[in-house]
């Protein structure tokens, strides 16, 4: 198994980004806020969120030790 060091901000910023792209997933599940607001802040969040966790995970496994 192959060891990784990441950083307390990296770990940070892949938490934040992976709480986005849950919370954009939850509310475009969620039936509770009108329709039009839910899939506008859900899909904002859903992007956003992937968006970010794909280039913070590329860098930590190219990441040389």
């Amino acid at each position: 198994m192959k060891k990784r060091d990441v950083t307390l901000p990296e770990l940070a910023l892949i938490a934040g980004t992976r709480a986005m792209l849950g919370a954009g997933i939850g509310l475009l599940l969620a039936d509770k806020i009108p329709e039009e607001q839910r899939k506008a802040i859900g899909w904002t969040l859903t992007i956003i969120g992937a968006a970010t966790t794909i280039p913070l995970a590329v860098n930590v496994l190219t990441k040389k030790e």
